[in-house]
């Protein structure tokens, strides 16, 4: 090796070894608040806990990690107390739902909490397929069925997949069920289906789902009605559920309905404040990366029957930057595709 790169080499070696050093300093002693912008018990939760439980052991200084729900506004209001009152010392970061990122590009007159393309992303956990499901007692049995009938599907609030999707597939797939807003999450949407309240439900996360209801597919008490990702999901494939552009089939509604579903590339996406220092960044998306690789992690993540596809924090960054600069004419159609 010539002496120039074994200087080279060395140099970064030791600059990678004095800023573990420095974070470790930094960390020490100290803990690490994790808002989830999503209430008890729903997937934002439990992806957000499951990280918790392994991400200190990663970042120098080892510090503690304490989850806390702040749920409000599809995870809005949990990014905006980031951006806005949390400290910006690397103390404070939130999970986020990709709707909060969307919205607001594809919402008018969404309320700006937080500005997406500023907050600094530490990485995303997994890159999702959205899923459409119905009881297996209603009337609807398959796509088709709520393509030709009536039926009550709910839904939770502005930026969240639930509610949007569902009424960007009344727009462009011709679904003709009513969108029942209002629930608090997948959660209650879920315990809305037992009572009878409601048939089914659009934009839930296949992961989430999987973790969240499994004995309603070990014991075919639904019917898996369609997926909904840029590229059909192997797993739902097999099951024979269909993918939505089988029904999106003018060209400009399946360029909108893209738009709209590139957020599930960053599906869990982590947050920290605009601000935060280069060296307190570089630590906590390096000590995210390493998260996302733990066999304990991984462990976990398979017990709660969770799904690993992470993407880092400078990708995802570049994305939502990509996002926000898309055509005017598309994100206005956007926005017409997912709002009553």
């Amino acid at each position: 090796m010539r002496l120039e790169t074994r200087v080279l080499a060395g140099l970064i070696a030791f600059a990678a070894l004095a800023t573990s050093a420095t974070a470790g300093d930094y960390y020490a002693g100290k803990s690490i608040d994790l808002l989830i912008g999503a209430p008890p018990g729903g997937g934002y939760d439990i992806y957000a806990r499951a990280l918790a439980r392994h991400y200190g052991r990663h970042i120098p200084g080892q510090p503690t990690i304490v989850a806390q729900n702040m749920p409000g506004a599809g995870s809005a209001r949990a990014a905006g107390f980031i951006s806005t009152m949390a400290p910006k010392d690397g103390t404070a970061i939130a999970a986020i739902m990709p709707g909060a990122v969307m919205g607001p590009l594809l919402e008018e007159r969404a309320e700006a909490l937080f500005d997406p393309a500023k907050v600094l992303y530490l990485g995303t956990a997994n890159s999702g397929t959205r899923i459409c499901v119905a009881r297996k007692d209603s009337k609807v049995k398959t796509f088709d069925d709520a393509r030709a009938q009536k039926a009550a599907f709910g839904g939770v609030s502005s930026n969240d997949s639930t509610r949007e999707y569902g009424y960007m597939l009344k727009k462009t797939a011709g679904a003709q069920y009513d969108v029942v807003s209002g629930y608090s999450g997948t959660a209650e949407i879920a315990l809305a289906m037992e009572r009878g309240e409601i048939d089914g439900a659009c934009g839930w996360d296949w992961s989430s789902f999987k973790s969240q209801r499994p004995d309603w597919i070990r014991d075919n008490k639904v019917n898996l009605l369609l997926q909904v990702g840029l590229e059909p999901n192997a797993e739902l494939t097999r099951m024979g559920v269909p993918a939505v552009f089988k029904y999106v089939t003018n060209e400009d509604d399946r360029k909108v309905v893209e738009l709209v579903i590139a957020q599930q590339v960053f599906q869990r996406s982590y947050i920290a404040p605009p601000g935060l220092a280069a060296e307190q960044l570089e630590a906590l998306r390096a000590a995210f990366d390493a998260t996302m690789r733990d066999k304990d992690f991984l462990a976990d993540a398979e017990t709660m029957r969770i799904d690993i596809a992470p993407l880092s924090g400078a990708k995802v960054q570049e994305l939502v930057q990509k996002l926000y600069a898309a055509p005017k004419d598309m994100v206005a159609r956007a926005r017409q595709a997912i709002t009553p």
